[in-house]
Formats: C-alpha cells, structure tokens, sequence
C-alpha cells in the first residue's frame, strides 16, 4: 500500500493535485493546516480515502479529533498536526507518544521543514510543507504486511 503524506498546504490545492496524479497513491494523509484542503482534495478524488487531522491554523474542530491512531497493512500509524506535542521545541513528545501507543510510524507537520528517519523500529516523518510556493515536499510510505519503507520527495 501506498501513502502520500502531505502536511501545512495552506490553501494550495493544486500542488496536492499534482502530486496525487504523478504518485498515483492508495491512500492520502493530510496532517493539517488546512483541513479543509485534505476535504477538496477527497472530492476530487473520491476513489483515494483521505485520512486528516486538523492543525493550530484550521480554527476549532470539534469533528475532527488531533492525533488519530490506526493500523494499515500490519503497520500502526500514529498521525497528528504536531503542535499539540510542540514539536517546534522538539520531537521527543510526539516520539514518546507514538512509542507508547506501539506505533510504526509517526507523521506529523507544523514545522514546514522535512524530515523522515528510523529510529529503533519507528519511522519518524515529517513531510515538510506542500503548500510552499518555491520549496514544496512531500512524503510516500510504503507499506507491507509487517514493515514500511519512507522517503521525501519534492
């Protein structure tokens, strides 16, 4: 299973769009800022589930909750905007977190800057920011029955 992982698009649909027709993904994860981004993209492609969270900058969201926790393909992910760990100050909350819940793989956003590592059977991703005009990323997690395999790409 393929996921595309997008993060902090900020109203920039387009380049969503064009990702999701290049990756040609099984699934979409949209950590937040804006959410409603991650629901325009769902109507355009009404045949790839979409998976979001809300972030600090989508106002209050009483329908959708802050992190979400799930397992796909044998792999638990844990998803979340980020901010609600202070992920700005560091990622030690989120990774406890996603440890304690028996995660695979962590992703979250709200730094804008791109990241993904293994760390003791844990995929740390941070996809960056698709909404940058002259610098968008993006993340892909590939999933198989017991293991994924992540990467960055722009």
């Amino acid at each position: 299973m393929k996921l595309l992982i997008f993060s902090d698009s900020h109203g920039n649909v387009a380049n969503m769009e064009d990702v999701v027709r290049l990756e040609s993904p099984d699934r979409i994860l949209h950590l937040g800022d804006l959410a409603r981004d991650a629901e325009d993209l769902a109507a355009k492609f009404p045949h790839i589930p979409v998976t979001y969270v809300p972030g600090n900058c989508d106002g209050r969201r009483p329908d959708l909750p802050e992190e979400r926790v799930f397992t796909l393909e044998g792999c638990k992910i844990l998803m979340t905007h980020g901010h609600i760990y202070h992920v700005k100050m560091g990622m030690g909350m989120a990774v406890r977190a996603a440890r304690q819940a028996g995660a695979h793989l962590l992703c979250f956003g709200h730094t804008h800057e791109a990241f993904c590592e293994f760390e003791n059977g844990l995929w740390i991703v941070n996809p960056g920011s698709i909404g940058s005009l002259s610098s968008a990323t993006y993340a892909v997690a590939v999933l198989e029955e017991g293991g994924a395999v992540c990467y960055l790409s722009h």
